[in-house]
């Protein structure tokens, strides 16, 4: 996410980018968008328009304090953006193809960052902020910010999923939750307890999120070059690790543990069978606590069943080899061809103050990337599982970061789904193959 000068009214120049290799879709909006730049003068302080994905109202809450804290020097206001990522990515990539100076700036889902870096929409940051920014801040959000080896964009929140268990399911089966437990232990307590594991197996985007984790937290990287063009790229999801991670899906999806609608289970539905009488086992965000408060204070659920629930860092694939759990959450851009550089540098470094950051997580329930963040008082009693969130987003890693990132995911939903008829020996070649073969321009998904 690099491309400008921070000198207002520069340019654009892409000093380290040789040459733009853009997906399909990318490709299109460059031919068939329309500049949508605003025209007119503007009186007064410069107004910073800030694209944000869905939420309660917590990005608009700091759009107004960072207003205020700037004394004048500008304004920020924000503009949703639809709610799903793919939305979001179309519809601002659309616009800086087409040279829009109204992006200032952007919360970009952290899998499409490499893409709109790689493309030269996102302003370059000085040297000596991309160090404040990822000062204090959790070593996934960083390695999400990052593409090239520079900061291209600040890490403003993180998320990741946790394992939760039933306390009462877990101590019969005889399993230790102060210590790490694995895959392989989870489907051995849920068959011994008659209970359930609930995991998101839809053909979505949640179901890579739990592919990319297994391949990660077994030694492997679906991607082992994503910095290359796409004649040199070599997907790596035929390996040992690809084979444990598709033996792990086969093993809870393919004997029911995971329950009969798994092909279809997305986070709800995954919450609603952990929720269920033979709930047992889950991996899934954090914002599912406040679900589960919700759910007992209308009535839905037991008070006994909060009670009972516990959380733990995510299982590990391979026995005694520290998990790598899933990395979400939000980082924000600037847009390379805002007519107000300084100031949305300045606004920037505003929106994602630890402070802030914590708010945001109380009032939002979105996790800080900032460490300082969880030592808040208000965030340790909204979230008594602050620690170890904050321990799984240490050992957390983004998804495959390529400018390629659609073709990647779509590839590993076309041939891992379902993951109840998953065949271990198949079904990481069919991976890598397509991987590659699409992203060449070889194949269609």
């Amino acid at each position: 996410m690099t491309a400008r000068s921070t000198a207002r009214g520069a340019s654009p120049p892409i000093p380290w980018r040789t040459r733009l290799r853009a997906p399909a879709l990318l490709t299109a909006a460059v031919l068939g968008a329309g500049v949508l730049a605003a025209c007119g003068e503007e009186e007064g302080p410069p107004t910073l328009t800030w694209y944000v994905n869905p939420d309660t109202g917590g990005q608009a809450r700091i759009a107004e304090e960072c207003t205020e804290e700037a004394g004048g020097a500008y304004r920020v206001e924000t503009s949703i953006l639809p709610n799903d990522a793919d939305g979001q990515r179309e519809q601002l990539i659309r616009r800086l193809a087409a040279g829009d100076t109204g992006i200032d700036l952007m919360s970009l889902d952290p899998p499409f960052v490499p893409e709109f870096a790689e493309a030269g929409f996102l302003l370059e940051l000085p040297d000596d902020l991309q160090e404040e920014l990822t000062s204090d801040v959790v070593e996934s959000a960083v390695t999400g910010a990052t593409w090239r080896d520079q900061i291209v964009a600040a890490p403003f929140w993180a998320n990741t999923q946790l394992l939760w268990y039933r306390k009462s399911v877990a101590e019969a089966a005889g399993l230790d939750m102060e210590q790490p437990v694995t895959w392989d232990q989870l489907v051995e307590a849920a068959e011994q307890q008659d209970a359930t594991i609930g995991v998101q197996g839809n053909r979505y985007e949640g179901y890579v999120v739990w592919i990319n984790a297994l391949v990660a937290s077994a030694g492997g990287q679906i991607i082992e070059n994503p910095e290359a063009a796409p004649e040199e790229l070599q997907a790596g999801v035929e390996s040992e690790a690809g084979t444990t991670a598709a033996q792990i899906i086969r093993d809870v999806t393919g004997g029911g543990l995971a329950g009969g609608g798994v092909t279809t289970a997305d986070e709800e539905a995954s919450r609603a069978l952990f929720q269920g009488d033979s709930g047992g086992f889950m991996v899934n965000w954090p914002y599912v606590w406040a679900a589960f408060a919700a759910g007992v204070e209308g009535g839905q659920l037991d008070e006994a069943f909060i009670d009972d629930v516990g959380w733990a860092v995510y299982p590990q694939a391979v026995e005694g080899e520290e998990a790598t759990p899933p990395f979400g959450g939000i980082l924000l851009g600037i847009g390379a061809y805002t007519e107000y550089p300084d100031e949305a540098l300045e606004a920037m470094t505003c929106i994602v103050e630890p402070e802030k950051q914590a708010a945001y997580m109380v009032s939002d329930g979105n996790p800080a990337a900032s460490i300082e963040a969880y030592e808040d008082q208000e965030v340790q009693e909204t979230f008594p599982m602050a620690d170890a969130i904050l321990a799984s987003l240490q050992q957390a890693q983004p998804r495959p970061q390529t400018p390629y990132y659609g073709e990647v995911s779509g590839s590993l939903q076309r041939t891992w789904h379902p993951p109840t008829s998953l065949n271990p020996d198949t079904a990481p070649a069919a991976a890598d193959d397509l991987i590659v073969g699409v992203i060449r321009g070889e194949s269609l998904l």
